[in-house]
């Protein structure tokens, strides 16, 4: 396709180009935590956005096809972390394992929720909410504690992770 051209597609029936186009937005990069029999677990997701300010509320959209679906849709509480561009390799070991924070700093939070050091925002959440959305469903969390700090994030654009830097 030539740079400029414009291709209309059915989403319906061509999921590929679908996903393309869904692709052209940059994302930040967030992993979930919550505490589950197992242990700490963890997500990757980018599907993180504000909802509210007065409450508190943000949102986050797991795949229903996901193995690891069931401990964060059954969770009461979670952490959403928003990575820092030094955080890819983070990123990668939590693609590849659910477990895999337990092999990078984190700190518990006042009722034991696994705290990721290093991001460069943390938003401790309790359940207000979950919606049925095809596929996923949408978990909306009511922030009871935030923790931030400046540095530059990293993005996802394309199917390929980057960072944005500020001038």
């Amino acid at each position: 396709m030539d740079a400029g051209t414009i291709q209309s597609f059915d989403p319906s029936a061509d999921g590929e180009s679908f996903r393309g186009a869904l692709g052209a937005f940059v994302t930040g990069v967030t992993v979930v935590t919550t505490d589950s029999p197992e242990g700490p677990v963890a997500i990757v997701a980018n599907s993180f956005a504000s909802v509210s300010l007065e409450p508190p509320l943000v949102l986050w959209s797991p795949a229903k096809a996901s193995k690891r679906f069931e401990h964060f849709a059954g969770s009461r509480r979670f952490a959403i972390h928003v990575l820092g561009a030094d955080q890819r390799d983070l990123c990668a070991a939590v693609v590849k394992s659910k477990t895999a924070i337990n092999d990078f700093p984190t700190t518990s939070s006042h009722c034991g929720m696994p705290l990721i050091q290093g991001a460069l925002a943390t938003f401790e959440c309790n359940l207000e909410a979950t919606h049925d959305a095809g596929d996923h469903v949408i978990i909306v969390g009511r922030v009871t504690k935030a923790h931030h700090q400046p540095g530059d994030p990293l993005v996802f654009h394309g199917g390929k992770y980057g960072s944005f830097h500020q001038d």
